[in-house]
């Protein structure tokens, strides 16, 4: 049986803080996950992403909060779908959720390194929540893509 739960993980070239704040600051978001990022990072905080800044109903987080923090160790937020899967996605109770996990690599690498581990769940049951979690599936792994590309990787 296929785990529905999505899992993506890379080394970063940077120290910890660094990497935290890629997934926290606006300007680093704007750069290798979304057009516009409004994100809060504080507990409640907004995690609002619009891939679209024209159409900021369809292809955002919109309206989804960061429902775990603790600076340069942990970050949870709500997720939503984009608009082909909307119509379920997005009016789900409780929504998907992205956990990420921020962690210094061992002492065997030479300069700064950190270990990104992303956790995607709360998927369905229904074929049409399968294709949604395939989708993110290569989704995720084209915004490791960016965000290695950005930050530098190992």
């Amino acid at each position: 049986m296929t785990s529905r739960v999505l899992y993506h993980s890379c080394k970063l070239n940077c120290y910890v803080p660094k990497a935290f704040n890629m997934f926290t600051l606006n300007e680093h978001l704007q750069v290798w996950l979304a057009e516009i990022a409004d994100v809060e990072p504080k507990m409640g905080g907004k995690y609002e992403l619009f891939w679209d800044p024209n159409d900021r109903d369809n292809n955002s987080t919109i309206g989804c909060k960061i429902t775990a923090i603790e600076k340069h160790k942990f970050l949870a937020f709500e997720w939503k779908g984009p608009k082909q899967y909307k119509h379920f996605m997005n009016v789900a109770n409780p929504l998907t959720h992205v956990i990420v996990f921020f962690l210094p690599c061992d002492g065997s690498v030479a300069g700064p390194c950190t270990e990104v581990h992303l956790i995607h769940s709360g998927w369905g049951d229904s074929a049409e929540w399968e294709e949604a979690r395939l989708w993110f599936e290569k989704a995720w792994d084209l915004a490791f893509d960016r965000l290695r590309e950005y930050v530098g990787h190992r």
